[in-house]
């Protein structure tokens, strides 16, 4: 096959893969927290379908579900195979179920001003770290 033939074959089979169709997911949250409902109206509107349960047991549910204690933040949402932590962007949330990396999640520890649900007037860096099952972590972004 000549490389114009393998180079057109293969434009051809990327334009042609069906668009990402984004999974529905469960979101965990405490009864009192307002920005929770803000996370899922960001994540609803790109694309994903996301059921709220009220958990008055938070801490019991994140021990459960792997959560490691240093990045804790006010709701956990599990979509596909993935955990998400906090006010977490959806286009990082799409990005790591595409790539499927070989960790349990990602997480935006704390409530940082400015992360999706925590829009405000101002608005202070972050960042999005991954996690494992033994509870290491690396930077996934920068925002």
């Amino acid at each position: 096959m000549k490389k114009t033939s393998f180079a057109v074959a293969l434009i051809a089979a990327l334009t042609a893969a069906p668009a990402f169709a984004a999974p529905s997911g469960t979101m965990y949250k405490d009864p009192h927290c307002g920005c929770c409902d803000a996370w899922a109206k960001h994540m609803q509107d790109n694309g994903f379908k996301i059921d709220s349960k009220i958990d008055a047991q938070m801490s019991q549910t994140k021990d459960k579900l792997g959560v490691p204690g240093s990045l804790r933040s006010c709701h956990t949402a599990k979509i596909g195979n993935y955990l998400f932590e906090g006010h977490v962007p959806a286009d990082l949330v799409i990005k790591v179920l595409r790539d499927k990396p070989a960790i349990a999640g990602l997480a935006v520890p704390g409530m940082p001003l400015g992360s999706p649900g925590m829009e405000g007037p101002t608005r202070q860096p972050y960042q999005v770290l991954t996690f494992d099952r033994q509870g290491r972590t690396t930077v996934y972004a920068q925002r």
